[in-house]
């Protein structure tokens, strides 16, 4: 007769509580495992997103204006982007465009090389409100006619120091009447190969709201 064994009742006990802290430990540690598998990516993705925000524009230097290069860029280019300029000076080295839609304006100075100096985006003083044209593309030059970092005319005057820091210096300043605030970039400290130096101007704020940028110049390191 074949004998079968029988555990008693303290063995039974004893055996129960160690099946239930195996399948207790082995609980915990696929917890563990579940819990560090989600929880990894998104400390991962915090951690970039803290590098990226390190490294922004705030740190880099601006090498464009309307996607032109002071002192790298040739007219030929603006005129290549833009057609035909509307008017032109000092024997075709100063040149303006208009942004009808957008009530912008773009003008260039070039050297007697033809090498871009400076480049000037404005809000166009003959169209100071926002009426519509029928006629107007959506995107009209709005980007185009932007910084490398984004900056754009109409932006709050707050997004300049995120995108670029505490300006150089800052003050007060007129245009055609109008009381604004200028500020004053000198990227001298990214080498003499870029251009070295941005003024933004920016309407004041009032009543707690941000002013508005209403013009951004970029200029060679030779001015």
């Amino acid at each position: 007769m074949k004998h079968v064994w029988m555990p008693s009742r303290r063995n039974a006990s004893a055996l129960l509580v160690c099946l239930v802290s195996a399948v207790a430990f082995a609980w915990d540690a696929s917890a563990a495992q579940a819990q560090t598998s989600t929880a990894h990516p998104a400390a991962k993705g915090a951690l970039v997103r803290k590098s990226h925000d390190d490294t922004n524009a705030a740190h880099s230097p601006e090498l464009t204006l309307a996607s032109l290069r002071p002192g790298r860029d040739g007219i030929t280019k603006a005129e290549r982007l833009f057609s035909k300029p509307e008017s032109t000076a000092d024997s075709g080295s100063s040149q303006l465009w208009r942004d009808l839609c957008a009530h912008e304006t773009l003008s260039v100075i070039a050297d007697s090389e033809g090498r871009i100096q400076q480049v000037t985006v404005a809000r166009d003083s003959d169209f100071p409100g926002l009426e519509s044209r029928k006629d107007c593309r959506v995107e009209s030059n709005r980007v185009h006619w932007g910084t490398g970092h984004g900056l754009v005319i109409g932006d709050p005057s707050d997004r300049v120091v995120t995108l670029y820091g505490q300006p150089g210096s800052q003050g007060p300043s007129t245009k055609g009447g109008q009381k604004l605030e200028l500020s004053y970039y000198a990227f001298d400290w990214a080498g003499p190969d870029v251009p070295q130096v941005m003024t933004v101007l920016c309407t004041p704020g009032q009543e707690g709201n941000a002013g508005r940028v209403v013009e951004i110049t970029l200029a060679a390191p030779s001015l």
